[in-house]
């Protein structure tokens, strides 16, 4: 599994990527590994705020439906569209 010593991660299995004052937030290997085949993934629009420990979008895999905990509190400033129609590609993330 790939953990980048850069990235700040959480008890819940997310990480963040913090450049400047953006942050890339994803989910950890092992939880994409857990959650298994992704169908469906739920992120919030570009201009919503999202707090730190507060639960700001949902991944479904045929296994269950996860929340994805916000490590950081701000304004989302887009999510990538490509998970709306592919998301599979949740598994490359982190």
């Amino acid at each position: 599994m790939a953990y980048p010593p850069q990235y700040r991660y959480t008890k819940e299995h997310e990480w963040v990527d913090v450049k400047g004052d953006t942050a890339t937030i994803g989910i950890t290997d092992y939880a994409q590994h857990e959650l298994g085949d992704v169908v469906f993934a739920e992120l919030p629009k570009a201009g919503s705020s999202v707090t730190a420990g507060k639960s700001f979008g949902t991944v479904e895999s045929v296994k269950a439906v996860s929340e994805i905990f916000a490590p950081a509190t701000g304004e989302v400033l887009e999510a990538n569209p490509e998970l709306q129609s592919t998301p599979i590609l949740m598994v490359r993330l982190g």
